[in-house]
């Protein structure tokens, strides 16, 4: 997993459409998906795409016309990644940090708190 990088937002927006679909995904799929949308024209999402196979997050296929696209890395894997990134670099890896901020801001509701009570209370018996 170290071997990932950070991914721009808006090929991480291409990525949960392809991790959404059923491969093999074409370009077509994301535009109908995310280009109308974000007013993206379609080669800019052929572009996007094409830069994810360079990173190693997608791998395609040309078949006549028409490129189709395979994820090489799952979804839960990329936010493992992510998460423990953001995790080490904002909250030195504290669990009790990162949901102090949420509660300081007002962002946890009651029943929000109830459930991670339920989440602990079940991953400690």
């Amino acid at each position: 997993m170290s071997s990932f990088r950070r991914l721009p937002d808006t090929e991480f927006e291409i990525m949960k459409v392809v991790w959404s679909k059923e491969p093999p995904i074409t370009s077509n799929m994301v535009m109908e998906a995310l280009g109308n949308e974000r007013g993206w024209k379609a080669p800019t999402v052929i572009s996007l795409m094409l830069r994810l196979v360079e990173k190693g997050f997608l791998r395609t296929e040309k078949k006549g016309k028409e490129r189709t696209f395979f994820p090489l890395i799952s979804k839960e894997d990329y936010l493992k990644f992510e998460t423990g990134n953001f995790m080490k670099l904002y909250h030195e890896n504290s669990f009790l940090s990162f949901v102090n901020t949420l509660y300081d801001g007002k962002q946890l509701k009651d029943s929000d708190i109830e459930e991670l009570m339920k989440w602990v209370k079940e991953r400690r018996t």
